[in-house]
């Protein structure tokens, strides 16, 4: 293999010497050119948007791998067809280097698509996708320049034993290319799986995140399950592997195992659902997002706290949207001695009743709760159907409605007072 990739470089600087070269240049030429024409005739086209459905989110898929893929592919066809023509008649060297290096272009384009399809917004995702591409064009240039072979040789004669499976470097390497492989093929699979979930009708949130992560999981497995037999490698040798794995978890991982486990719990028994609003361990928010590790829940000030999945399980959780998203909202208020007890009473009402927040039904409410050292002291009590909108916002409101309704109606808010009398010319209190 190395003196055949060395004698094709050798007859590809013969062949640029010659005047002949000409041809396998313009050919090259031509067929990328038109390779270019192609993308661009397709690019040019608008992704159909108005199929819906699982059919729909398809066509879009495959239109949009389509433009990625369409220069390297068209160009890799014209050149095949353009070598067997010109090989007729003189060497087509350089055409038959252009191949594997147009061929890596389709093979790159086809992974960076399938990864920002199934990780849209990961971090780490631009930096794997340099690296790729550095391995893959580096592989390439192995190739071409004859030098893979060795280098196979090399990593071939670096073998060990595990268990009764003999390995060897180069396997390893395979046994990874191939499960990346098949993991990409996964992914994809379950980027159909998870669209055709959330396209469902009537499915519950939770029961869609649970079975979007079940179908990923259970295609990850397989994929590994396919990928490392493909090159050979027993997978009872994994079982080695499987009891470390589960010693470890017995140890050092039991605290991120019981949260793996919490978080399927909770997803299962739909005590938590993504928009409830709960109150645990001293954080309250709306739940933005569960995951099998963990629960995020944002509060009223926008800070968003994360809570581990075991302490939703073991601590008690109050969520005021469990059976019923409606809570009760108290404000207290107080007045003074002299006020009109039955006046104010009725201004509170009406302060909540034309806020468009409050329920009608139960009808708010206003009560006498205790006569306190400087004033009265009252209670108005309404209902709300959208807590996880704010409980601030609308006591607030109805706050200001009220101390504006008093004002017009001469009703004092008194403040704290302390009467002082001189006895004797001592002083108290």
């Amino acid at each position: 293999m190395q003196d055949e990739f060395g004698r094709l470089l050798v007859e590809l600087w013969r062949d640029l010497q010659q005047p002949m070269a000409l041809w396998q240049v313009g050919a090259l030429a031509l067929c990328l050119w038109l390779g270019w024409s192609a993308d661009r005739l397709v690019r040019g086209r608008a992704v159909d948007e108005t199929t819906a459905g699982l059919r729909g989110q398809a066509l879009r898929l495959g239109q949009r791998g389509l433009r990625r893929l369409v220069f390297p592919v068209a160009s890799l066809l014209l050149v095949l067809l353009a070598r067997l023509i010109l090989s007729q008649w003189h060497h087509v060297n350089l055409l038959s280097v252009a191949v594997p290096l147009l061929a890596s272009l389709a093979v790159i384009r086809s992974v960076f698509f399938v990864l920002r399809h199934s990780f849209a917004e990961a971090a780490w995702l631009a930096t794997f996708e340099r690296s790729f591409a550095l391995l893959a064009w580096g592989v390439v240039a192995l190739h071409i320049t004859g030098l893979l072979a060795p280098l196979i040789d090399l990593l071939e004669s670096v073998s060990f034993a595990a268990g009764r499976q003999k390995l060897n470097l180069w396997l390893i390497l395979q046994g990874i290319a191939s499960v990346l492989a098949t993991l990409l093929l996964a992914l994809w699979g379950g980027g159909l799986v998870e669209a055709r979930l959330l396209a469902a009708q009537g499915l519950d949130n939770n029961l869609r995140v649970v079975l979007t992560r079940l179908a990923k999981a259970a295609l990850m497995v397989l994929a590994v399950l396919i990928g490392l037999p493909l090159v050979g490698i027993d997978l009872t040798m994994l079982s080695v592997f499987g009891g470390a794995l589960g010693v470890g978890l017995g140890f050092g991982l039991q605290k991120i195992a019981a949260n793996y486990v919490s978080g399927f719990i909770i997803l299962l028994d739909r005590s938590i659902r993504i928009g409830d609003l709960i109150a645990v361990d001293g954080n309250k928010g709306q739940v933005t997002q569960i995951t099998t590790r963990y629960t995020v829940l944002k509060g009223f000030t926008g800070v968003e706290a994360i809570v581990p999945n075991e302490v939703l399980v073991s601590s008690v959780v109050q969520n005021e949207s469990y059976t019923d998203p409606k809570v009760r909202v108290s404000l207290p208020v107080q007045v003074s001695y002299a006020a009109d007890l039955e006046r104010a009473l009725s201004i509170l009402v009406a302060a909540a009743t034309a806020q468009p927040r409050v329920l009608s039904d139960p009808a708010p409410a206003a009560l006498v709760v205790a006569f306190a050292e400087s004033g009265i002291d009252l209670e108005l009590g309404f209902w709300i159907a959208d807590p996880a909108n704010g409980i601030g916002t609308v006591r607030s409101e109805i706050n200001l409605a009220v101390w504006k309704a008093f004002k017009a109606a001469g009703i004092e808010i008194p403040f704290p007072q302390r009467e002082v009398r001189l006895v004797g010319g001592g002083i108290s209190a």
